[in-house]
């Protein structure tokens, strides 16, 4: 007999700061282990852009004040789309001189200074997101990217593909189990790695910012998808 130790809470993937207790459980046939990831593609609810504003000029000072004024006009446009303060971020402020190099005189030649506002933007209204890239452009956003689609609750989704593994995995251990020569299995163990996932999506960068400006840009959501990755453990039994 095979005794088959198992940490406490292990299946359920709870951390706890004490020492986690060991059960032992008795093992007489061979054990079978499986890794099964189980995907589920929802409609998204939640979508991501940024916005970035480059400002020259010949000093730092005014290069700063030029692009803090361009992007006080972008958050401004976004505040009055209805796009709360929470799910406007700024993300990077930079501030660098620019140089060209010269090939008559062989060196860099200072060109001034370039400065970049960036802000990442949340719209809960997927329906919206043509109109605010649109938006962004005309208040004088010169760098968009995005969008990017997610679910601001995937609960349910997790715990439809979680059934789903769960019975595929018992599916796949008792396949295993009975060319094995044993009529059925036994659960051991359960672990959950927790994962989401979605696909590529089209960039929007500097050069289609004037086709965004001249008609509304499309936006096609598509799915999103979450996924869970579990490893279950079975004992085969006569």
């Amino acid at each position: 007999m095979i005794r088959y130790s198992i940490p406490a809470f292990a299946a359920l993937g709870l951390a706890t700061t004490a020492q986690a207790a060991e059960i032992q459980i008795a093992v007489t046939g061979p054990v079978v282990e499986l890794s099964v990831i189980e995907q589920v593609e929802a409609e998204p609810d939640l979508v991501n852009v940024s916005a970035g504003v480059t400002t020259d000029a010949s000093t730092a000072v005014e290069a700063l004040r030029l692009n803090s004024v361009e992007m006080r006009k972008v958050i401004d446009r976004l505040k009055a789309l209805g796009v709360a303060e929470r799910d406007i971020q700024t993300t990077g402020i930079n501030l660098n001189a620019r140089y060209d190099y010269d090939q008559r005189q062989q060196r860099q030649i200072f060109r001034g200074y370039q400065a970049s506002n960036r802000v990442s933007v949340t719209l809960r209204d997927i329906d919206e997101t043509g109109k605010v890239l649109d938006a962004l452009v005309a208040a004088g956003a010169t760098d968009l990217s995005g969008p990017s689609f997610s679910l601001d609750d995937d609960t349910s989704a997790k715990a439809q593909a979680r059934g789903s593994a769960m019975t595929r995995g018992r599916a796949q251990a008792l396949e295993y189990a009975r060319m094995a020569g044993y009529a059925d299995i036994r659960l051991l163990e359960v672990n959950e790695t927790i994962s989401g996932f979605a696909p590529p999506q089209p960039m929007m960068r500097q050069e289609s910012v004037q086709t965004a400006a001249d008609t509304s840009a499309p936006v096609q959501p598509g799915l999103v998808a979450t996924s869970v990755n579990i490893t279950v453990k079975y004992e085969m039994t006569r």
